[in-house]
């Protein structure tokens, strides 16, 4: 879903909505709009708000391809140098949306329906408009300069059924509600065209493929028509034939080129498969059924397949299909790692950890070999080792909730009880779940003793917790 129906705060958050969440004042300023320093702070307490009811995907391969996609749009984004937040939700469905403080979600579903990188960058570029033409704020402008007049129709319907004349009465009424739907509609087509618009131009200067847009709107409309029930993302972003027709005239503005098929999108296709496949053995007849090349790539058939089997519990059919695979696409980390994969659900925990160390020396601070080194590490019962591994990298994403969670996990098994609280109460933050927090906060106060500096530290978290919580959104 996009901003242009306000997602974050209708439609994917109606659970928000719906646990009777106040939303924090947003002042006044001489130019109608919510300063950009108060739509950035207003977005990211709503970023803990949606880490509490977003089902997000634990998988870290979904947040390094799409942090890197992300990054190599913002630049030409015409977004102030400010980080994104990244939510991966773990649903089906096709659908993405940006909110105010750089917050863009993305549904492991939207890998399901784009065809490529390119049409998947043509959604994202769509949602980084959204942002750098802060089509929230001009929303929310928009609503307070219509408001006069809505009550001004709406008390003029009443005085004129006040009067007696009650059939006319209704009838103005309804006629001055259409006139606000309509003019409502009218304005979000706008920023919707105005999307499109900059959307292009930013994947053009970052070196994708702008043609790509009118593309993926036509295979929204192909990938929906048959369904009983409209994806959400076509609710909240209606494609119709002529914004299709506005997108195609713009790309046409741009040189037809080719475009190489970037091969990490294919893993990350056969990866959204296998989070939505009903079993692991559905998923094994699903993939060896697209090695002929039916709908998914070779890459991605195989790669898909061997992880099916990995969740099968056929690690024996899992290395024959791997070293198929690796003949081919051994360059590529994530196949790499799939060996590394194997031999841990074997419970061959030494050979999978010299993989994961053998790769680590050569990349030590990526997301992926630190998370998957420490699921590993912790399979094998190393727990101190991955208390360290964890120590550093929760350093270098101080944001990623399941980090925290992971490190929590580890000290827990390790018997380091103080630390697993202050480490849990890091990732109750992170999801606005104050009250947890707080009591995990306590927990660590009364297992700190007579540590003066360690107590003033969490008495400082304590208080922050607090002020959250009057704060909360």
């Amino acid at each position: 879903m996009l901003i242009s129906c306000l997602a974050l705060f209708a439609g994917s958050t109606a659970s928000i909505v719906n646990a009777n969440v106040e939303l924090p004042s947003i002042g006044e300023n001489s130019a109608g709009l919510i300063s950009p320093s108060q739509e950035y702070d207003l977005g990211r307490k709503a970023l803990r708000q949606y880490r509490a009811y977003f089902p997000l995907a634990q998988d870290p391969y979904f947040e390094a391809y799409l942090d890197n996609l992300l990054d190599n749009m913002l630049v030409h984004s015409g977004l102030p140098d400010r980080p994104l937040s990244l939510l991966v939700i773990n649903d089906r469905n096709l659908n993405a949306f940006a909110a105010p403080g750089g917050i863009v979600g993305v549904n492991t579903g939207t890998f399901l329906i784009a065809q490529n990188e390119q049409q998947l960058a043509s959604i994202l570029a769509h949602e980084l408009a959204h942002l750098s033409q802060r089509h929230y704020a001009r929303r929310v402008a928009y609503q307070k300069s219509q408001a006069p007049l809505n009550w001004a129709s709406m008390l003029a319907s009443v005085l004129i059924m006040a009067s007696g004349n009650a059939d006319a009465g209704i009838a103005a009424m309804t006629a001055a509600q259409g006139r606000q739907m309509s003019n409502a509609l009218a304005f979000s087509r706008d920023m919707e065209r105005e999307a499109d618009r900059v959307g292009i131009e930013t994947m053009a200067s970052a070196g994708y493929d702008p043609h790509a847009m009118p593309d993926m709107f036509e295979q929204l409309l192909r990938a929906s028509r048959y369904r009983a029930k409209i994806p959400e993302f076509l609710l909240t972003h209606p494609v119709t034939e002529s914004r299709i027709s506005d997108a195609s005239n713009r790309s046409r503005n741009y040189p037809v080129k080719q475009y190489p098929q970037d091969q990490n999108f294919q893993i990350l296709k056969a990866r959204a498969i296998l989070h939505h496949e009903s079993s692991a053995q559905f998923a094994v007849k699903r993939f060896t059924s697209e090695l002929n090349g039916i709908t998914l790539s070779p890459l991605a058939a195989r790669y898909g397949l061997v992880h099916a089997l990995i969740h099968a519990n056929r690690p024996d059919d899992a290395i024959k299909e791997f070293e198929l695979l690796a003949k081919n696409y051994n360059h590529l980390l994530a196949v790499r790692i799939t060996k590394a994969d194997i031999y841990a659900a074997d419970e061959r925990f030494d050979l999978a950890l010299e993989i994961l160390k053998k790769e680590l020396a050569i990349t030590p601070n990526n997301h992926i070999l630190n998370i998957r080194y420490a699921e590993v590490l912790m399979e094998a019962t190393q727990y101190e080792l991955g208390e360290s591994v964890l120590q550093a990298h929760v350093k270098r994403h101080p944001e990623n909730a399941y980090v925290w969670y992971l490190l929590a996990e580890t000290h827990g098994l390790a018997g380091h009880i103080f630390e697993v609280h202050k480490a849990r109460a890091e990732y109750f933050i992170l999801l606005g779940r104050y009250e947890k927090a707080e009591i995990q906060l306590r927990n660590a106060l009364n297992l700190a003793g007579e540590k003066k500096s360690v107590k003033a530290r969490l008495e400082e978290r304590l208080a922050y917790v607090r002020k959250l919580k009057q704060e909360r959104i």
